[in-house]
């Protein structure tokens, strides 16, 4: 019997997975990955990298991050302390949901977690002080392969549900959707 429940999102690839706390009294057991179960998910991808941070403030955006390939990366992200609402922007140039985004709430209450593909950029803002999540990648991180869409592009258009409190010096910095990063001539 699986832990775990796929949800397919409006977006193609981008999937929420339910899991399946087992409990009693004194409280649960929780499984966050199993290859066999999660086969269906992952594929013949390998879980190389788990990330955790912590975030202390309401209100922070982080993000939206993503590689590129060769180091492009599958995530699965789930919040185990706290509420965050968890964004994944579609930068699939061919895809016919190239540049929209869908969130979740994940929280330590919701059990849920949010598989996002290759090609996606990440990031999530905090509804609650002191948030923490697990990030299982499928590849390393690699500096030179790191890049970002800035949270607040208009032409992405993210509804941030809380007014943002904190963004850092580097996700500021990452730039906006134009031209350029379109492939299209002027």
């Amino acid at each position: 019997m699986s832990k775990f429940t796929l949800e397919q999102t409006p977006i193609a690839g981008l999937q929420i997975m339910q899991r399946k706390p087992m409990g009693d009294e004194r409280g649960y057991l929780e499984r966050l990955f199993c290859v066999s179960d999660l086969e269906p998910l992952v594929g013949d991808r390998n879980i190389v990298q788990i990330n955790h941070t912590l975030t202390v403030q309401t209100g922070v955006v982080r993000g939206m991050h993503y590689q590129n390939p060769p180091n492009a990366e599958m995530k699965l992200v789930s919040c185990l302390k706290g509420e965050v609402y968890d964004v994944a922007v579609d930068l699939r140039k061919n895809s016919p949901t190239f540049l929209q985004w869908h969130a979740a709430i994940l929280s330590e209450e919701n059990h849920r977690s949010f598989a996002i593909p290759e090609g996606f950029a990440h990031g999530f803002q905090t509804l609650t002080d002191h948030c923490e999540l697990i990030y299982l990648h499928t590849a390393a991180y690699a500096p030179e392969a790191e890049a970002g869409v800035d949270a607040l592009d208009p032409l992405v258009g993210i509804e941030w549900p809380l007014p943002i409190t904190e963004r850092s010096v580097r996700d500021q910095a990452h730039r906006k959707i134009n031209v350029e990063f379109l492939g299209l001539s002027v």
